[in-house]
């Protein structure tokens, strides 16, 4: 069975029970505290009538040593004057892996609304799924690397390229 045939609910209630079992089990190794982690991005880019704004929080939690998963949420702001003006929003399942202490690969399941407004306005509304693998080089908090997103299509995107440079940072 393919992924993205698999209903959006199913996956997210198998995630949220898989994270909560993981949770009860290990608080008795440590705290909760010690084991949540949170982070994000900002992004903020101006110029030539072209305005992008991003806030994207986001959360995981130490399964073990080796294993760490969380959850995200995204809204951003697209604007490019006498062209489009976009808002994007929706929300994402990360797993993490770290087979050693300095790789990190990754997997990221992430669905967008996507509402655009052309200057005609002609409006062209849709939902985006994107499924990310990736590997960074990782030290301390902070993971540099490169993510795929192996569902990929040149229309009704909202990337425009399937690889794309990440930075990952978690307190």
């Amino acid at each position: 069975m393919k992924l993205y045939k698999i209903k959006k609910s199913t996956l997210f209630a198998l995630f949220v029970g898989f994270l909560y079992f993981s949770i009860v089990s290990g608080q008795n190794q440590s705290g909760l505290s010690e084991r949540v982690h949170f982070g994000g991005s900002l992004g903020l880019s101006i110029g030539s009538g072209f305005t992008n704004i991003v806030v994207a929080p986001s959360v995981i939690y130490d399964v073990n040593q080796y294993f760490s998963a969380g959850a995200g949420l995204q809204g951003s702001y697209v604007n490019w004057q006498n062209n489009f003006e976009s808002f994007i929003y929706g929300a994402s399942i990360i797993g993490l892996v770290n087979p050693i202490e300095q790789v990190q690969l990754s997997a990221e399941l992430e669905q967008l609304r996507v509402n655009t407004t052309y200057e005609d306005n002609f409006k062209d509304n849709f939902w985006n799924t994107a499924l990310f693998l990736g590997v960074g080089y990782r030290t301390n908090n902070v993971t540099v690397g490169v993510r795929y997103n192996v569902l990929f299509k040149e229309r009704n995107n909202v990337y425009n390229e399937a690889f794309m440079p990440f930075i990952r940072v978690y307190f």
